[in-house]
């Protein structure tokens, strides 16, 4: 059973997520502001957490940073919820920390299919990882390609999102945000061709065993 830590300043929407996970056969645990949640996690390590943004005194963005720069944390895949639209800051600054961004209100299978999908992308990047480095592939290589392969997952999902928030071709988008928007493309497209340059190099390097 997987352990998803709820960290939201409103006591409903806790108990709202908390219901929703323990009917999808996850086990819970809440925390009632950021702070709470930095709390928690200093004597569980859950399998996911689900972060609000909209957060006082500490918001989500404040509670990430948090737990991105404790070594025991870090690696903790984090979704962050929130009904707030997402902007081009906030997906180029927080996009590598991130594993989802998940508009509210959501249904049960949206929620239940966003958990399993960073979790099955989790375990794929381990195995991958894994045979990565039983091919003899430089560990440099092998780091790159995990940032890499959730990265490109993460940031197309974060463009989409944006794309459906701000439509470039209206001419009432501003030009910072189209830049933005682009500048993104621009970026995920490197990031595929690197991916695949590099699992093209662990593919040689398992033929040649």
């Amino acid at each position: 059973m997987y352990t998803v830590l709820v960290v939201d300043d409103s006591p409903f929407i806790v108990d709202v997520f908390v219901t929703m996970l323990e009917r999808g056969g996850y086990q819970a645990i809440a925390a009632y502001s950021g702070e709470e949640g930095l709390e928690v996690l200093k004597t569980v390590v859950p399998d996911l957490i689900l972060l609000d943004i909209m957060m006082e005194p500490m918001d989500g963005w404040e509670t990430l940073e948090n737990i991105k720069i404790n070594p025991r944390t870090r690696d903790i895949p984090v979704l962050m919820l929130t009904a707030k639209q997402l902007t081009p800051d906030e997906a180029e600054g927080y996009g590598s920390y991130i594993e989802d961004y998940i508009l509210k209100p959501i249904t049960h299978r949206e929620l239940y299919d966003a958990i399993e999908r960073v979790l099955k992308r989790r375990e794929t990047i381990i195995r991958d990882v894994e045979r990565a480095k039983e091919a003899g592939l430089d560990k440099n290589l092998v780091d790159e390609y995990a940032r890499l392969a959730k990265g490109v997952d993460v940031n197309n999902r974060l463009l989409r999102i944006l794309e459906t928030t701000y439509n470039i071709n209206d001419s009432r988008a501003s030009e910072k945000i189209s830049l933005a928007i682009r500048n993104m493309e621009n970026s995920i497209r490197f990031q595929q061709s690197r991916l695949a340059q590099i699992k093209e190099d662990i593919e040689g390097l398992q033929k040649s065993q």
